[in-house]
C-alpha cells in the first residue's frame, strides 16, 4: 500500500505522527472505451468552448458558475490562502458512543500507521480508545477539503472513517409518508416471526459478487478463444395474488424449512407450504400401511387351508367310530351266520 497523506493525530497535548492509507478498494472490472472496428482507444481532448483550442493541464483553473453566463475563476493561490488548521493534523474533538453516529454519515475508510518514533503514543491511544468503548470525533483536511471523521480501533489498527456533513444528507420526501397507514397487530407479529426465522450472524465472506465472477469468465473465455455458453434463464411465473398474512406465513415456513426446522404450528390457517407437506405426510403414512396388510392376508390364507385339510381326516375318523356302536354291527353278524 502507498501512503496518501502524512500528518499527526492531535490528542490533547500529545501529537502522534501517522501515515494514511486507503482501507478499501473496489473490485469492479474496468473497461476502456475503444473503436468497435479496430479496438483503438478513444481519446478526449480538452478544448476551450470560446477559442476552440486544446488546453493543457497547466492552463486549467477552477471556475464557479454564478449564473447568467458569468464565471468566477479561482487559482491555486486562492486555495492556498484558505484557513485550514487541520491541513496536516487530525484534531480529536470529543469521544462519543459509537451507536450515536448514524451509519449514513460514513463515507470512506483509511488505516493509520505510526510514523517514526510515534509507535508508543499510537499504541497508547489505541488501547485507551478500545477500553473506552467509544469513537473519537475528529476533523481532518484531505485533498484541500476539511472533513468530519471518526477514529476507532479495528484489528489492532486505528481506523479513520471520513463522514459527510449533516447538510449533505438529503431529507426523504415521499408521498406515502403523509398517508395514514396502519399495520394490524397480527401482521406485525407475523413479520417479527419472519425476521426471527431469518436471523443469523453476519459473515461477509459468505457473500460473493456473482456478476463480477460471470463477467470475468466471459473475459477469460474471449482471451482463450473458447465459446461461453450461458445457462438459459427460466422465466418464473408471476406469483398468485395472496393476502399479506398468507404470504408472511408461507415465508416463515420456507425460512424454517431452509434451516431444517419444523413449520410453525399453533392451529392457524394452513399455508400453501404447510398444506402440501401435510398431504405428503399423509400419503407416506398410508402407503406402508397397505403393504403389511396384504402380506398378513397372504399368510393367513394358507393357514386356513391347512386347518381344513387336517380337520377332514378327523371328521372321517369320528364317522367310523359312531357306526361301530350303532346300526353297522348287526349287519356284520348276519353275514357270519349265513
Amino acid at each position: 500500500m502507498r501512503a496518501i497523506w502524512k500528518g499527526a493525530v492531535s490528542f490533547g497535548l500529545v501529537s502522534i505522527g501517522v501515515k494514511l492509507y486507503s482501507a478499501t478498494e473496489e473490485k469492479d472490472i474496468r473497461f476502456h472505451q475503444v473503436h468497435r472496428e479496430d479496438g483503438g482507444r478513444i481519446r478526449y481532448k480538452r478544448t476551450c468552448q470560446v477559442c476552440g483550442e486544446e488546453v493543457s493541464y497547466d492552463d486549467i483553473a477552477k471556475g464557479y458558475d454564478i449564473g447568467g453566463g458569468e464565471m468566477v475563476i479561482l487559482t491555486d493561490e486562492d486555495f492556498a490562502e484558505l484557513p485550514l488548521s487541520s491541513s496536516r493534523a487530525i484534531d480529536v474533538l470529543e469521544f462519543v458512543p459509537a451507536e450515536q453516529v448514524d451509519p449514513i454519515l460514513y463515507n470512506k475508510a483509511y488505516f493509520l500507521e505510526p510514523e517514526g518514533t510515534a509507535t508508543k503514543p499510537y499504541v497508547l491511544l489505541r488501547d485507551a480508545l478500545a477500553d473506552s468503548e467509544r469513537v473519537a470525533i475528529v476533523k481532518v483536511a484531505l485533498r484541500q477539503r476539511e472533513q468530519l471523521a471518526t477514529l476507532r480501533v479495528r484489528e489492532g489498527v486505528l481506523l479513520l472513517n471520513t463522514m459527510l456533513w449533516p447538510d449533505e444528507i438529503r431529507t426523504p420526501d415521499f408521498g406515502f409518508l403523509d398517508e395514514d397507514l396502519k399495520v394490524r397487530a397480527p401482521e406485525l407479529a407475523m413479520a417479527s416471526s419472519l425476521i426471527d426465522s431469518m436471523a443469523g450472524e453476519f459473515e461477509p465472506d459468505a457473500f460473493t459478487d456473482d456478476y463480477r465472477t460471470a463477467l470475468q469468465e466471459v473475459i477469460d473465455a474471449k482471451v482463450e478463444g473458447r465459446e461461453v455458453v450461458q445457462p438459459e434463464e427460466v422465466e418464473e411465473a408471476p406469483p398468485a395474488a395472496v393476502d399479506l398474512m398468507a404470504a408472511l406465513r408461507a415465508s416463515v415456513d420456507r425460512a424454517r424449512a431452509a434451516r431444517g426446522e419444523a413449520p410453525a404450528g399453533g392451529g392457524g390457517e394452513p399455508t400453501p407450504i404447510s398444506s402440501a407437506r401435510s398431504a405428503q405426510k399423509k400419503a407416506a403414512e398410508k402407503k406402508p400401511a397397505k403393504a403389511p396388510a396384504k402380506k398378513a392376508a397372504e399368510k393367513k390364507a394358507p393357514a386356513k387351508k391347512t386347518a381344513a385339510k387336517k380337520a377332514a381326516p378327523k371328521k372321517a375318523a369320528e364317522g367310523e367310530k359312531k357306526p361301530a356302536a350303532g346300526k353297522a354291527a348287526p349287519k356284520k353278524t348276519a353275514r357270519k351266520t349265513a
